[in-house]
């Protein structure tokens, strides 16, 4: 839970209690609001209130020049009356009324601001230092209390993004961290809604921006993705040569069914190689010489090995012929 007091020099009337868990969706409108309460004035600052009034009527019309000023349409104006805040909304936009003696006022731009985190260092769950970067983007939801509870906001945001994110990617890995970016971020907004709630600001969005990895780890990574990539690099080789051996098997195979198939490709072969390397000079000889020599050369080896005996020992000529011979 988170309360809203009022200011921090006067005693607490009255609070207005939010879950962290729906810090995401708190809208300050209506009764909402929470509502900063003063004390009773005194005595002199009704006499001085009363003097500045009736110098303002004696004046009149020229103190009015004095006494009126413009808000746009993106800014509130927040008056502070002798140096308290006025009960109230803030003024704005358009014209609004104020004493130029007793009075003074403050303007807050309500628009959508960008807020850049520096680099800093960041230890992951795997023990992994990286320096991160990253951006937030807020608003003003409630001037009164912004005004009277932060006094430099943007070094409070950034120092609250930069121990917030070191919290967080501390419970996260590595691998995590470069994939998981859009969760990470919700969840530092989630975190960041719970403590910004008491400033009066909204946090809209905060995004990582860049990683910077040391040069010991990007290096290794880098051998990693190449001994990846000469992985699959092998692997489409292979696939491919099985491919080809499988493509050339069938071939083969037609090839054989069909003698002239096999004449029209060895055409087509001296026709290749005339045509690339023109000064090379190629002696074609006729298919059929060629079938001819190679069914002399398997005639030749077919003779041959029915001629050739083998080699038995001749038994002695002094022994007999065994009984059983």
């Amino acid at each position: 839970w988170c309360g809203f007091p009022g200011v921090a020099d006067t005693p607490m009337h009255s609070a207005t209690l939010i879950r962290v868990e729906t810090a995401v969706g708190i809208h300050f409108k209506g009764t909402h609001r929470p509502r900063m309460t003063s004390p009773s004035r005194g005595i002199c600052e009704w006499l001085l209130t009363i003097l500045s009034l009736f110098f303002i009527i004696l004046t009149f019309p020229v103190s009015v020049w004095f006494c009126m000023k413009i808000v746009r349409e993106y800014e509130r104006a927040i008056v502070f009356r002798l140096g308290r805040l006025l009960p109230g909304r803030p003024r704005g936009p358009g014209l609004f009324f104020f004493l130029p003696c007793l009075d003074t006022y403050h303007k807050v731009d309500r628009r959508l601001k960008t807020l850049e985190i520096p680099f800093h260092e960041v230890v992951t769950k795997d023990m992994v230092t990286m320096e991160i970067d990253a951006v937030c983007y807020y608003r003003m939801e409630n001037a009164s209390l912004l005004l009277t509870s932060v006094a430099n906001l943007s070094s409070a945001v950034q120092l609250l993004v930069q121990t917030t994110m070191k919290r967080l990617l501390a419970h996260r890995s590595f691998s995590e961290i470069l994939l998981e970016r859009k969760s990470i971020g919700q969840e530092m907004k989630v975190a960041l809604d719970a403590v910004t709630c008491r400033w009066g600001i909204k946090v809209e969005r905060t995004e990582i921006n860049h990683v910077r990895l040391p040069a010991e780890l990007q290096q290794s990574l880098a051998v990693e993705a190449e001994a990846q990539r000469q992985a699959k690099v092998r692997v489409i080789a292979a696939d491919g040569e099985k491919a080809a051996s499988e493509s050339l098997k069938m071939a083969a195979e037609i090839l054989a069914s069909s003698p002239a198939a096999v004449q029209l490709r060895y055409l087509h072969m001296l026709q290749c190689l005339s045509a690339e390397k023109p000064s090379t000079i190629v002696l074609p000889l006729p298919f059929d010489l060629m079938n001819l020599v190679s069914a002399a050369s398997h005639n030749s080896t077919g003779s041959s090995l029915p001629t050739s005996a083998p080699n038995h020992p001749e038994a002695p000529k002094d022994k007999k012929d065994s009984p059983m011979l």
